[in-house]
């Protein structure tokens, strides 16, 4: 009977081998080599929901696909599990496995330090989402999550998931149009439409209002129509012409007559000086004009 089975138990072994073999090949193949590339892991704390991300979902920099998730989890599962419950973080623990030769670990570190962050996108409306790697111009807008324990992979601070930023911005708008004083705010249009109607109808006393006032305008501005259709304006500017010509003439004539007047008054000046010269040098000549012949006294007795 033994002789029987025992090329039984043989034939099952071949196929089991050949079955393994050919599921290593399927691995190989299908695989694209990963087993054999080199790799890195790194690891980013998460506050938000991460549903849809799953693990082996891809990991992308700027839509280049990079490397994929390895494990999803829980700080209070991983690092906290010596916390009390009600003071661990539990965040979402992110882990990925990163292909690449020509970069490692520190140089990622070097990366991170320049801004690169790790966010959760969505592709389209599938509701499948992935990790993408990119540099933040607002990274400095949300800082790292603080954390106390040591990780076991060099961390990547993330930042909010789009959608959760747009549900956050559509809470905050929804706050401020709640906290608005919308009576307040009515009273005062109203109160803002009744001083357009005064200042549009005025209110019968000193204020005649904007639509007086435009008629009033309209009035004035035909009567200055009708002058200048007339001709009348044109004669008044002539008229005007004429004055202003009067006017110069009349100036210019009492300019030269007060320049005469004034040399007049210089020269009697001049005389009135001289005069008071003479009379304080001679007194004499005021009452006979010349003054007196000179007497000689006579000689011996004796006048010649």
């Amino acid at each position: 009977m033994s002789n029987n089975t025992n090329p039984n138990y043989f034939r099952l072994g071949i196929f089991v081998l050949a079955a393994i073999g050919v599921l290593l090949a399927v691995v190989l193949i299908f695989g694209s080599g990963k087993f054999f590339k080199k790799s890195f892991h790194v690891e980013t704390y998460i506050k938000q929901s991460v549903t849809g991300l799953d693990t082996g979902a891809a990991v992308r920099f700027r839509g280049v696909k990079v490397g994929q998730v390895s494990f999803i989890g829980l700080t209070g599962d991983t690092y906290e599990r010596d916390t009390p419950l009600l003071d661990r973080r539990e965040y979402v623990v992110v882990r990925m496995q990163i292909f690449g030769d020509g970069v490692d670990s520190q140089d990622f570190a070097g990366l991170i330090k320049n801004g690169m962050r790790a966010r959760v996108k969505s592709m389209g409306i599938t509701g499948v989402n992935y990790v993408e790697l990119d540099f933040s111009s607002n990274a400095s807008q949300y800082p790292p999550l603080p954390y106390h324990w040591k990780p076991e992979y060099e961390v990547v601070p993330s930042l909010p998931n789009q959608a959760d930023e747009i549900i956050s911005g559509i809470q905050k708008l929804i706050g401020a149009l709640n906290a608005l004083d919308v009576d307040g705010t009515q009273k005062k249009f109203d109160a803002l439409l009744g001083n357009l109607n005064l200042l549009m109808a005025g209110d019968g006393k000193e204020n005649s209002g904007l639509v007086s006032s435009v008629k009033d305008l309209n009035v004035l501005l035909a009567r200055i129509a009708k002058v200048t259709d007339k001709g009348e304006l044109e004669v008044l500017i002539n008229q005007l012409v004429a004055t202003m010509v009067s006017l110069r003439q009349t100036v210019s004539s009492v300019q030269g007559d007060t320049t005469a007047t004034m040399e007049n008054i210089r020269q009697a000046t001049e005389n009135l000086n001289e005069f008071s010269r003479i009379a304080s040098q001679s007194p004499s000549t005021l009452i006979w004009g010349e003054p007196p012949p000179k007497i000689t006294p006579p000689m011996n007795g004796v006048q010649k």
